[in-house]
């Protein structure tokens, strides 16, 4: 084989091994059936299914939340309660244990990377950290459906059995 045919073909494989990562970790499913999150997702709902079978906001009627995905499935997750009171003081050292229980429960965050299981439909999140410590270092699988550009998935069940569902639409690939 020639010199210049074995650059060509270095140079072809160059060009598609970006392509083989993303596809590994994150877009949209391709013709092989992977699944891709990479993007941003802002978040459509972050509701609670009960034991009973009724639904309700569990973050309030107007929740916030963003979440970024890279090539590379490294994520960044926000969910916040619109409506949390501000503290009264600005110094957020002098909260008093209201202010800092309502700021603690109106917010989940946390970061690390995440893959895809297509053929049992779950996410994996391998959480580095979270404003709720005791994630920090776990694994967390979340049966999930993508339909176009919305996500929804189900996170395991709190101990009083409630289930909280969050539902993110895509807003930048």
């Amino acid at each position: 084989m020639s010199l210049h045919r074995s650059f060509a073909r270095l140079a072809v494989l160059a060009c598609l091994l970006p392509g083989l990562a993303w596809s590994s970790g994150a877009r949209m499913a391709d013709p092989q059936g992977n699944i891709s999150l990479a993007g941003t997702w802002t978040l459509v709902a972050a509701d609670v299914l009960h034991p009973d079978g009724s639904r309700s906001h569990d973050y309030g009627d107007a929740p916030k939340g963003l979440l970024l995905v890279d090539r590379m499935g490294h994520y960044s997750l926000q969910i916040f309660r619109a409506d949390r009171p501000r503290f009264a003081s600005p110094d957020k050292a002098k909260a008093s244990a209201q202010e800092y229980r309502a700021a603690v429960m109106g917010a989940s965050t946390h970061y690390g990377t995440i893959t895809v299981e297509p053929g049992r439909h779950q996410l994996v999140f391998h959480i580095e950290a979270a404003s709720f410590p005791n994630w920090e270092g776990q694994q967390q699988t979340r049966a999930f459906e993508l339909r176009g550009d919305t996500l929804s998935y189900r996170v395991p069940p709190r101990p009083n059995g409630d289930v909280p569902v969050s539902v993110w639409r895509r807003i930048g690939g």
